[in-house]
């Protein structure tokens, strides 16, 4: 298996639960200007209630993100977590957009696709919104970038929209969807 696919059963073991929740605990709390006014005891018991969020989560870890939670939304009641890795995860680059900008190529094609790779692991892609949120949290993709999800009428034309952080500012940018980077990959957004 490829560190790109996700073809795991989603489901971890009591053991791999318990580990998990400790090193989430443990960013929580380093990372507590990330998430001001939220208990932790309150979102582990949420996680607790569905081990299937608990997953992809994990997932989100495994492939390099560092998920933290960023905020919650009180009418939802949901805590929202995103990658918060200092640069897009380092086993979600080298993907194209979408499936079919993965089928569209002739040759060279990557293993998978950021919208693919985001739907197996239960996770949503962020938004261009969603990324400059993230982006007034603290510097992120300074040396990389990170798809976003692209509106309809510019992937219908062909292309994808990607984002990063240079010189103390967001950029959004513009490629094919079938084109892919060794320093280009995804975030994601999981609520709980």
């Amino acid at each position: 298996m490829t560190e790109n696919k996700i073809d795991r059963k989603k489901e971890l073991s009591a053991q791999q639960c318990e580990e998990f929740l400790r090193t989430l605990k443990a960013r929580f709390d380093k990372n507590v200007k990330l998430h001001q006014g939220i208990q932790w005891e309150l979102v582990q018991a949420k996680l607790e209630a569905n081990m299937e969020k608990l997953w992809s989560l994990n997932e989100m870890e495994i492939t390099g993100g560092e998920p933290d939670v960023i905020g919650y939304k009180e009418d939802t009641n949901e805590y929202m977590f995103v990658d918060c890795s200092s640069e897009s995860p380092k086993n979600r680059r080298s993907l194209c957009y979408d499936r079919e900008a993965l089928e569209s190529r002739k040759e060279h094609k990557p293993e998978n696709s950021a919208i693919d790779m985001a739907n197996a692991m239960g996770i949503e892609i962020l938004t261009e919104d969603q990324y400059r949120e993230l982006q007034k949290l603290g510097s992120f993709d300074t040396k990389t970038s990170s798809w976003v999800k692209t509106p309809a009428y510019i992937r219908e034309l062909g292309g994808a929209v990607f984002c990063d952080r240079r010189y103390d500012t967001v950029f959004l940018y513009h490629n094919g969807a079938d084109s892919y980077y060794g320093v280009r990959g995804f975030r994601g957004l999981l609520k709980v």
